[in-house]
């Protein structure tokens, strides 16, 4: 029997094979704008065409919330019209994660005025806000673009936020700045008609930090800093990364990309991916499968003969980074001789109050620009040393630690059912009892660890890669965890390893944390990181 086509593109199957592709093919999410300001803010929320609110939305980084009071056991059982509110997320793009003051007081005005004071911190270096209305969003746009921001491409299929090292050019220990070379592949990204249409969404990262803090292995495409044949500074080309219900790493071509080719072979590989990606199943539509299926030498040589039509330099693979935290927590000094300080805020929960007040921090104690990371944290840069206590102090006093527990360091969580109509369960608050508690039972830990809580299976803060990985479950009806141990990135990568049946009630959580740590320091080798001991250890150790 003949293959089934897998509705590629470059294979001449254009017909639309699903309901996101048809209504993608009937219209481009990049248009929806238009009539969000035309007409669904003027006629309000029950205005909206179905396609538009739960597809083309998305495109301009909306998404319905779950409605109040609706539980997890509800979560795959009911259609979007029957989950969601009549108030939206939205998502503001902030490529690299940098920002000016002004443009942090912009987005705090704006939770704070239109979002009920609610200001999320993403581990994409995106700000979510909550609780706006369809009426508000031109307001909000107007607010954000005055200060050169956008909720453009923030989600839907289409190359998202452009994820980059938050301490890009000042980093003592970098081995490239990126930031002309990570702007120069926006400017081609952003609002590109030609990239608007992809299989599935696209995660990029461009960074020359020797901490690797952008997670190169689990996007879609990466540039990594490396030194070239000769010497030269450029980046190696990392491709197929990516978690959720089915997670890979990213592989990598062997190729060496200078520093201007860059948004070239960017746009190269995007294309590839737009021709040749699955577009039968939204479940396989993700570059990572494609890479997969064909391997690297297959892609490599598609992507240089069909896309770029130049054979790309063999380069070497970028040095594994020490072993401890990518985030850029803490006082260090720039290669300036300037400082930077960074917080961390409780598992990415913020507000506009406290967004506010960073801004004007930021302006006091140093040269007003600030930077998220990608691990729900903030970075203040260019302070004079003379200054950091007193930042470091006051920002202490609005609860954003420079010196946190190892377990608020070390815990993200995804918006959770409070507002994400996937989840299972609720994370946000959960998290920060659980880092705070621990700190209560365990105040003398003091080896770097990860804690991950994520809603539902697809893994919007990779609980697959964290230390303790906690993917939200039913537990006997109750709310739970089904457990993951022993993931990690940079110099020991791996998935975490999932304990078969093994789940915990949201109540018993810490217990179950406290208890797995405590077995860890009894029983490491001298030097040993948890996640390495979790994976050789005893399973009677680790339930």
């Amino acid at each position: 029997m003949p293959q089934r086509g897998q509705g590629q593109w470059a294979l001449g199957h254009t017909e639309p094979l699903n309901a996101a592709e048809r209504f993608k093919k009937d219209d481009s999410g990049l248009h929806v704008r238009d009539r969000i300001i035309g007409r669904y803010a003027i006629a309000g929320f029950d205005s909206i065409d179905p396609a538009d609110l739960r597809g083309r939305f998305r495109w301009w980084g909306l998404y319905t919330q779950r409605r109040p009071g609706i539980g997890g056991g509800k979560t795959g059982a009911l259609d979007d019209a029957e989950i969601e509110d009549s108030y939206f997320m939205m998502r503001v793009r902030i490529p690299g994660g940098q920002l000016t003051a002004d443009q942090l007081r912009a987005i705090a005005g704006v939770a704070k005025e239109y979002g009920r004071d609610l200001a999320d911190l993403t581990d994409r270096q995106n700000v979510q806000f909550h609780w706006l209305r369809i009426e508000d969003v031109p307001q909000v746009w107007a607010r954000l673009e005055e200060v050169g921001l956008s909720s453009l491409q923030a989600c839907g299929d289409v190359p998202r936020n452009i994820l980059g090292c938050p301490v890009a050019g000042i980093d003592a220990d970098e081995i490239i700045d990126a930031t002309a070379v990570l702007r120069a592949t926006e400017a081609v990204a952003a609002g590109n008609p030609e990239f608007a249409n992809l299989p599935r969404k696209y995660k990029t990262s461009i960074s020359g930090c020797a901490a690797q803090c952008t997670a190169h292995e689990i996007n879609d495409i990466s540039f990594v800093g490396v030194r070239g044949p000769a010497g030269t500074p450029g980046f190696d080309l990392w491709v197929g990364g990516g978690l959720s219900t089915n997670p890979m790493f990213a592989q990598r071509l062997g190729a060496f990309v200078k520093p201007g080719q860059v948004p070239q072979v960017w746009a190269a590989v995007t294309r590839l991916f737009r021709d040749y990606g699955y577009r039968r199943l939204r479940s396989r539509a993700r570059l990572k499968f494609l890479v997969a299926d064909w391997g690297t030498e297959r892609f490599r040589e598609v992507l240089e003969r069909e896309y770029l039509g130049f054979w790309l330099a063999d380069g070497p693979a970028p040095a594994r980074p020490a072993a401890g935290s990518r985030d850029h927590v803490g006082v260090r000094r720039q290669r300036d001789g300037r400082c930077y300080v960074g917080v961390a805020p409780r598992a990415g929960r913020s507000c506009g109050s406290q967004l506010w007040q960073v801004a004007e921090l930021a302006d006091s104690y140093g040269s007003g620009r600030i930077a998220m990371t990608t691990e729900q944290k903030l970075v203040l840069l260019d302070v004079p040393e003379a200054a950091v206590q007193g930042l470091v102090d006051e920002l202490a006093a609005i609860d954003l630690p420079a010196s946190p527990s190892v377990f608020r360091r070390g815990t993200m969580a995804c918006t959770g059912i409070e507002f994400c109509k996937l989840a299972i369960v609720e994370t946000k608050q959960r998290a920060s009892d659980l880092h705070d508690e621990l700190a209560r039972r365990l105040p003398d830990f003091d080896t770097p660890v990860t804690i991950n809580l994520a809603g539902c299976p697809n893994s919007c803060t990779r609980f697959q890669i964290a230390d303790i990985g906690l993917k939200g479950s039913l537990v006997d009806g109750e709310e739970g965890f089904q457990v993951h141990l022993g993931g990690s990135l940079a110099a020991d990568p791996a998935l975490g390893r999932k304990l078969r049946g093994h789940k915990v009630t949201a109540d018993g959580l810490a217990d179950y944390v406290e208890r797995v740590l405590r077995a860890y320091q009894a029983d490491r080798a001298d030097g040993e990181q948890f996640a390495a001991w979790a994976r050789r250890a005893d399973p009677g150790l680790l339930t």
